[in-house]
């Protein structure tokens, strides 16, 4: 049957017209094998899709079409398209519902219907061959070439094999819908490795007796477990063959907050920087702890050597509760000249608490600041960091003696370290802070700002009526009212909490009365 009209543009034509007078577009042949036929007003908003069948099975591939699609043939029938017409086209949307779950198998029983989305306009129209084996195709994009910067184009059978490979936020061969994110892209991956590394698993001891090799084949054989966290083990440990046990090994995970420590030891720490500093300012003694070796272990491992520095000043306090102003200040003078240090070759410690204090007895007591995981280069190549709250995870150390800068996430500067020594310095002579009994974090840091402006206010809250040294009440002024970036006088800090030392009757000579 002719057609009486262009299927393009509308105009009336005559029987044997092979082009269109108006538009120009290449009339198509209208096969009538199917028997189906439909009006072009009542497709106005239908989805095509073409019948393909030989002329012996068309009557039974009309009976049964209506048990496989819910939709009517286009008048528009099947053709060779011409570029023209591929360019017209555009993208199907189908909204696949549970009977498309197995879509992609190459064959379908009987009775499975392939909905459509009726909200398709006609100007979105595709087809989708149906055979009268009941096979069905899905819908495949096809354009004559590739264009840059779109999506790749498949043929239907590369497609077919594509999909059933399970590509990321495709289907699977068995219906299921895969997840956009399921592959990680490689920076993605590279940061949730960075986030297990800093959630590292707690560390699991080691038998006594065990022996471990540095990296310059030298063997520590454990002696006995010192003390242990959730991260860290310390023990003693010896040489074999030999009884007296005069060194420490610390112990964490391989990819734990140990190696910020190697690190900050191996860079900025090295035994002939300590004693070219110890001979420039006319010292007698540096706590900067000289790591005699490193390694890894069972390949889960890693672990520092140290030699013995005496007990921790965390149990000290357990057992005296509290220390007198003396100790104090012998303590301070001697934890600000390793902060001076570490500070002007570009480091920041960032934990300052007692338990990173160390104390060896002896005519001169030596004092050790220990627990550089948390050391931060603040100042690379001269260039201070920039404040930036949120740059970091907040709260990060230990959160009854940390800095406001360290609450709120910023990257720990000189003035962190100066401030974390005020508030130990009052926590080891009272043996509380105004925070020291709250739970949530931003309930600290509320306390730790609510202080900062009124140095006064803290004093007196902490020792009510007890006469102190003003020198604890003038160094933390300095040291709160320091600007991110601000270089302290730490010549002047000291000199301060010396000469209020002096006062009492001590000096940096003279042991400590712990």
């Amino acid at each position: 049957m002719p057609f009486s009209f262009c299927p393009q543009c509308g105009t009336k034509l005559q029987p044997g017209f092979k082009f269109c007078p108006s538009c120009g577009e290449k009339l198509p042949c209208f096969a009538d094998e199917t028997g189906l036929s439909a009006s072009a007003a009542s497709l106005k908003h239908e989805a095509t899709f073409t019948v393909k069948a030989s002329p012996a099975s068309s009557c039974e591939s009309t009976k049964t079409k209506d048990s496989v699609i819910s939709s009517i043939v286009s008048p528009r029938p099947a053709l060779k398209k011409t570029r023209n017409s591929l360019r017209l086209e555009k993208e199907v949307k189908f909204n696949i519902q549970d009977a498309s779950t197995h879509m992609l198998s190459s064959t379908y029983p009987a009775g499975n219907i392939l909905t459509q989305d009726k909200s398709v306009s006609p100007s979105k129209l595709h087809t989708v061959a149906v055979n009268a084996d009941l096979e069905v195709e899905p819908p495949v994009v096809r354009s004559p070439r590739s264009v840059r910067g779109k999506g790749k184009v498949f043929s239907p059978v590369k497609k077919e094999a594509e999909e059933e490979k399970t590509p990321t936020g495709g289907i699977t061969a068995g219906g299921a819908v895969s997840s956009p994110n399921s592959k990680l892209s490689p920076k993605a991956a590279g940061r949730s490795k960075a986030k297990r590394a800093k959630h590292a698993p707690a560390v699991e001891p080691l038998q006594d007796g065990e022996e471990l090799t540095d990296t310059t084949g030298r063997k520590w054989k454990l002696v006995k477990l010192l003390s242990r966290s959730s991260t860290e083990l310390l023990y003693e440990v010896s040489r074999p063959n030999v009884k007296e046990s005069d060194h420490v090994l610390k112990l964490g995970a391989k990819d734990g907050k140990i190696f910020n420590e190697q690190n900050f030891l191996q860079r900025a720490a090295k035994p002939a920087s300590v004693e070219k500093w110890i001979k420039q300012n006319k010292m007698d003694f540096l706590g900067i702890p000289v790591c005699v070796g490193f390694g890894l272990h069972a390949d889960s491992y890693r672990f520092l050597i140290f030699p013995d520095m005496g007990r921790s000043l965390h149990s000290v306090i357990e057992e005296n509760k509290v220390l007198s102003q003396k100790d104090v200040l012998h303590l301070a003078c001697r934890v600000l000249d390793v902060l001076q240090f570490m500070h002007l070759n570009e480091y920041a410690h960032a934990d300052i608490t007692a338990e990173n204090v160390y104390i060896k007895a002896g005519q001169k007591s030596q004092v050790y600041l220990v627990g550089y995981c948390h050391a931060f280069r603040f100042c690379p190549g001269g260039q201070h960091v920039e404040y930036r709250e949120a740059s970091r995870t907040a709260h990060e150390g230990t959160v009854e003696f940390i800095s406001l800068d360290a609450h709120r996430g910023a990257a720990p500067s000189r003035r962190s370290d100066l401030q974390s020594l005020g508030y130990c310095m009052l926590h080891w002579l009272t043996g509380s802070l105004p925070w020291s009994e709250l739970t949530q974090p931003d309930q600290v840091a509320a306390q730790k700002q609510r202080y900062m402006d009124d140095v006064k206010a803290l004093m007196s809250h902490c020792f009510g009526r007890k006469k102190v040294s003003s020198a604890f009440q003038a160094y933390l002024s300095a040291v709160m009212s320091l600007q991110y970036s601000e270089q302290p006088s730490y010549s002047e800090l000291k000199a301060g909490l010396d000469a209020a030392l002096q006062q009492l009757g001590g000096s940096m000579e003279q042991p400590l009365s712990l």
